[in-house]
């Protein structure tokens, strides 16, 4: 049995060992840049304030002219530093009409998305490079409604690549040259996105799979080979616990007994981030949002212009740069938000309308009692983050995560023991987890990257502590690759004997 395992190690470690040394080197560059996204701040940040006298013709006439099903969202923006309402059907089809004249939209064209692009530079010179429907910075499935996308060279400071939506002219995504040069070292590389052809890629996802399961099988066998050979009471004829004598063999081993449970950690966690089938899934039913919200922004919308509202907005003084329609427990509202993603919500009240910062408690646990058939089991308000609800930096992949506080857990007595925290500032349902997801999240986020709030505070100290782990892990791996070097080279030819 030892010597099975010895082989399965000496063999695995040899195909494992370079994809480990990227992994932990990749890995190092993720924890200070992070895939390209485009933010809600930063996209808020690049919009001007909806302060247009002329601003805007009633939602009605942009329903009107969309010419599309039934609208599940619709809010006014800026494209191209012009006024735009944007509506999205149930298909999660996305179209903008004019805010000025209510003309229907059409297809967006390269000067359309030049505006749009000029627009997000302020000021700074920019180019159109064609059109791409996807390509290695914009893999991510939130961006399928938009494609394909208009590419824009900017020509500010920090040569910025901007990617417009063909389908309502905005800028989706931004990418600066520095961001996209260290993806090449870092997210790019440590998810292997050179394999990736498609948004949904089974093929990638699989190969993946096997691959970390292979590193998984590598670093188990490792642990245990290391331990057999340490000499925990006693020495080896040269002297030392370990029976290596050449260099990369010994530290080899004494590496492996140190960082060998931190290999394995994140590799399965790793393994465990591709959802192998689906084993992480939800496994009851999921919130109903549409019972929660009680109707649609196409449908039920406050009786109010988009320029009553923005006046009504800035007399309490907020200045928003976006206003989107939505509907909770059949109440009509508006959500604003301004140049840093802060929010309001204007509400009817009595003969007028009020702006408030957050929902009452009793409304939100009345409707969240309706996101599925079982009783409630607790109503918690989150004045600080939990294990499960909390916000991470930009350059993480949930960088892009809308987290605020307070929040409202609330927690289900159903089969599969659902969780769910809403937003008390949008009423907005963020996160929904049953024990399943629950698990998952341990299993990988916490594992991978050691994402408790109590962690995260820490601040740099969780940096530093992954940065010496993971150059651990790299150097581990970097003699791995020396005696599979040597173990491959060929076999010198054997001279003749000369009697």
């Amino acid at each position: 049995m030892k010597r099975t395992v010895y082989l399965v190690h000496r063999w695995t470690g040899i195909a494992m060992c370079l994809l480990m040394a990227i992994w932990f080197a990749s890995g190092i560059v993720m924890l200070f840049v992070g895939y390209p996204k485009l933010t809600p701040a930063e996209r808020l940040a690049a919009l001007p304030a909806l302060e247009r006298p002329d601003c805007c013709v009633d939602p009605a006439q942009a329903l009107a002219g969309a010419g599309i099903g039934q609208v599940t969202s619709l809010a006014l923006t800026s494209i191209g530093d012009r006024p735009h309402y944007v509506l999205q059907d149930a298909t999660g089809a996305q179209v903008s009409v004019d805010g000025i004249s209510g003309i229907p939209p059409g297809a967006v064209d390269p000067e359309q998305a030049m505006r749009a692009g000029l627009a997000f530079a302020s000021g700074s010179p920019a180019r159109y490079d064609g059109t791409v429907f996807e390509d290695r910075w914009t893999h991510a499935r939130g961006l399928n409604a938009h494609r394909p996308l208009h590419v824009i060279e900017l020509g500010d400071a920090a040569a910025t690549r901007v990617y417009v939506s063909s389908a309502t002219g905005q800028v989706v995504l931004d990418a600066p040259r520095a961001e996209r040069g260290w993806n090449y070292a870092g997210a790019w590389l440590h998810w292997l996105y050179m394999l990736k052809n498609q948004p949904t890629d089974p093929v990638w996802t699989w190969t993946l799979v096997a691959i970390s399961a292979v590193g998984v099988f590598t670093s188990i066998t490792g642990i245990v080979n290391g331990i057999w050979r340490w000499r925990f009471s006693g020495r080896y004829r040269n002297g030392s616990r370990t029976p290596y004598r050449e260099a990369a063999m010994r530290w080899h081993h004494m590496l492996g007994l140190v960082f060998g449970a931190i290999l394995c950690t994140w590799v399965f966690s790793g393994l465990m981030s591709m959802n192998p089938a689906g084993v992480f899934d939800a496994k009851g039913a999921k919130p109903d949002v549409a019972a929660m919200q009680g109707g649609t922004p196409g449908a039920l919308r406050l009786p109010l212009g988009a320029a009553d509202v923005l006046a009504l907005l800035l007399r309490e003084g907020f200045a928003a740069r976006e206003l989107e329609w939505r509907v909770l427990d059949g109440e009509p509202f508006i959500l604003a938000r301004d140049g840093i993603n802060d929010t309001r919500i204007v509400r009817a009240s009595g003969q007028g309308f009020v702006v408030a910062r957050a929902w009452p408690e009793e409304t939100l646990r009345r409707i969240a009692a309706r996101a599925l058939p079982w009783p409630v089991a607790s109503f918690d308000r989150l004045e600080r983050y939990d294990a499960y609800y909390y916000l991470r930096d930009q350059a993480s992949m949930y960088g892009g995560n809308e987290r605020r506080l307070p929040a409202l857990r609330v927690v289900f007595g159903d089969p599969s023991a659902t969780w769910i925290h809403l937003d008390m500032r949008t009423g907005q349902l963020e996160l929904s987890a049953d024990r399943s997801q629950r698990v998952g999240r341990w299993l990988f986020n916490l594992l991978h990257s050691w994402d408790l709030p109590a962690m995260l505070s820490t601040g740099w100290l969780r940096i530093v502590a992954i940065i010496l782990l993971s150059t651990g892990g790299l150097a581990l791996s970097a003699t791995a690759a020396i005696i599979a070097c040597r173990r491959l080279r060929p076999a010198r030819r054997m001279q003749p004997f000369k009697g």
